[in-house]
């Protein structure tokens, strides 16, 4: 993913407040389960069965009343920490707009392994750590986080976690690229468990099937329309050509094109990405080939944008990952993506979007006396 929109440029957004008449389907957290393998297990979604946090406390489950997380968290702790976010990240993304869709990947990245718990922020000597996993070597924005979390020191010592700050950060993201600025639930921990292979297990390649994308997304909770939803984020941003190399020219094994992405689209793809050379495909830090170097957008012409051309784009060319295309596979994502690509207001789409983003960042939480508070974000784990 990639930019946002310059800060001076923001248009001013009503914040969208979730309603009660439109409750998701449980405000609590919801306990670790067993990871998945990379390219599939889909039958393990069906087996899955509930249990505590890999290598680090139990993350038991909250009765719904209880709502380990709230709007307005650390009004008494910390009342001007959500204004100091977005002062941090107007700056930030003045300073480099391509940061705001990193950010937001940042907390799907961090929700998604092991729970919204700030691990991915977390550093190892040995290069094991999250953050070391190739699903997350092209992730950037630590140093934003970092950012952020020093000034809210200096603020409110020891009282905002990691967590609570990419999940804040990922909803100003969106905010400054002139997408809607919702109410964030806070009151996260932050973990001090953070394991690669967990993260090479739990992300969803860009080039799963709906099948393995729906395994993915139903081990964290997440439904169908959730992920017709929260793919939206691919409205913003860019991606190696890497990722898409397999779709353009090698799709079944026998040097073929990916039969469903439009004819034209992937010859405007094939200029800006040649086929891998011998060798690209390596597990190389320093592998310059232009299959890691060179970026595409993930929603040509409105890169800056957060808005619904993403879902036209997919419904017009089958999008740039096969993922993306893969929404069009399933009748209750293909009907999402046709709803929204045919809106004549983004409205409805942004309350969707809100209520889906505040959803996933209940994912196994730390909550109460759970993990704890950090001054710094990037620790050493080892």
């Amino acid at each position: 993913m990639t930019p946002g929109c310059e800060a001076e440029s923001v248009e001013l957004i009503v914040p969208i407040r979730l309603n009660p008449a439109f409750p998701l389907e449980t405000r609590t957290n919801h306990p670790s389960k067993p990871r998945l393998g990379r390219r599939g297990a889909v039958a393990a979604a069906a087996a899955a069965c509930r249990g505590g946090g890999r290598g680090g406390e139990p993350r038991a489950s909250a009765p719904a009343e209880a709502a380990p997380l709230e709007v307005g968290f650390y009004g008494g702790t910390c009342p001007m920490a959500e204004e100091a976010v977005l002062d941090e990240m107007r700056l930030i993304l003045m300073e480099d707009k391509t940061l705001a869709p990193s950010l937001l990947r940042m907390h799907y990245h961090d929700c998604f392994v092991q729970g919204c718990d700030g691990s991915i922020m977390l550093k190892s000597r040995k290069k094991k750590a999250e953050r070391d996993a190739l699903s997350n070597r092209s992730m950037r924005g630590y140093n934003a986080i970092e950012r952020i979390k020093a000034r809210l020191e200096t603020l409110c010592p020891r009282t905002v976690s990691c967590a609570d700050i990419i999940a804040i950060a990922a909803r100003d993201a969106v905010f400054l690229s002139h997408g809607p600025r919702y109410d964030v639930e806070t009151g996260r921990r932050d973990g001090n468990v953070s394991v690669a292979e967990y993260a090479e297990n739990d992300l969803a390649p860009p080039d799963s099937n709906i099948v393995d994308v729906k395994t993915f997304f139903s081990v964290k909770s997440l439904n169908s329309k959730d992920i017709a939803i929260l793919f939206g984020c691919h409205s913003i941003g860019t991606s190696h050509c890497a990722p898409i190399q397999k779709r353009l020219y090698n799709f079944t094994g026998n040097m073929d094109q990916d039969p469903s992405l439009d004819p034209a689209y992937a010859a405007k793809l094939k200029k800006l990405c040649p086929p891998p050379r011998p060798g690209d495909g390596d597990d190389d830090d320093d592998d310059d080939s232009e299959g890691k170097t060179t970026k595409v957008p993930m929603d040509p012409g409105s890169g800056f944008t957060f808005d619904l051309s993403y879902y036209r784009h997919v419904l017009a060319t089958g999008g740039l990952f096969q993922s993306d295309g893969s929404l069009l596979n399933d009748p209750v994502t293909r009907g999402y993506v046709e709803k929204v690509a045919n809106a004549s207001s983004p409205d409805e789409y942004y309350h969707d979007f809100a209520e889906a983003m505040v959803k996933m960042g209940r994912t196994d939480v730390l909550y109460g006396d759970q993990g704890e508070i950090r001054p710094t974000c990037g620790v050493f784990v080892d």
